[in-house]
């Protein structure tokens, strides 16, 4: 399956490359990119020779019915391993081990820093604990990489995506053998996941902001509200003034008529 959606994909949208020379031919690597789109998770495994493995939700595996198999069936043809979130640090756990046993198989592992796609199109502040720690405790290298143009294809809303050329730029690979083992200490975590970061960056032009995207994300949500609820309060206030407009033309009306009598 995965050579049917990827020779679909490269088809239909003809996405360019750079870098492809940084991915080894064989061998453990982490795949750290910028997340822009659902559709990232498709696009680069699409123009890779060699499996990558992401993290997906343990819900698009186990939903019932016919469209819940076809759904499992295809994150499973894309190479999607699933991952229960439950529990306090279900997620985050569960993804950390599923990331150093793919690994340990001496395979691809992709992983996005942000923790979740960028709400504006903007790098955001990397999360220290995955990326950071599987990296550490197995001490495979880890290749940077920039998604281009991903989220302009099908945009929040849109049903029917936009075909158009996206891009992926691959970097060099950063190797932290250096501090193997390492992956208690959080200051390592932090500085390990900020060169990453750095380096996506540079091969994706972002502005970075220096803070996490779910936070962005609450930010934008709570802005939101807020103009919707000044705008509810000024319908209402407008509401307000023109009844009371009405009710002094009333009066006034009804004064000029006893004034007639």
């Amino acid at each position: 399956m995965k050579f049917s959606i990827g020779g679909s994909l490269k088809l239909a949208f003809r996405p360019w490359v750079e870098g492809l020379e940084n991915i080894p031919a064989e061998g453990p690597a982490i795949l750290a990119s910028n997340h822009l789109s659902f559709s990232d998770s498709f696009f680069l495994p699409a123009v890779l020779d060699r499996k990558v493995t992401f993290i997906a939700k343990a819900e698009y595996f186990t939903s019932p019915g016919v469209k819940g198999k076809l759904t499992a069936a295809f994150f499973k043809g894309v190479g999607q391993l699933p991952v229960d979130r439950s529990g306090a640090r279900g997620a985050g756990e569960a993804a950390i081990k599923s990331g150093i046993e793919v690994i340990e198989r001496g395979e691809l592992f992709g992983i996005y820093p942000e923790g979740t796609r960028s709400p504006d199109g903007r790098l955001y502040r990397g999360k220290p604990g995955g990326l950071a720690r599987v990296a550490l405790a197995t001490g495979a290298p880890v290749i940077p990489v920039a998604m281009i143009d991903t989220e302009k294809i099908q945009p929040p809303g849109k049903i029917v995506p936009k075909l158009m050329r996206p891009g992926i730029r691959i970097g060099k690979p950063l190797d932290f053998s250096r501090y193997q083992g390492m992956d208690g200490d959080r200051f390592i975590l932090r500085s390990v996941t900020d060169e990453v970061m750095y380096e996506i960056m540079k091969l994706s032009g972002q502005e970075y902001v220096d803070i996490y995207a779910t936070a962005a994300k609450r930010q934008i949500a709570d802005a939101e509200k807020a103009e919707k609820a000044a705008k509810a309060a000024g319908k209402a206030a407008d509401k307000a003034a023109e009844k009371a407009e009405k009710a002094a033309e009333a009066e006034k009306a009804a004064e000029a008529g006893k004034t007639a009598e």
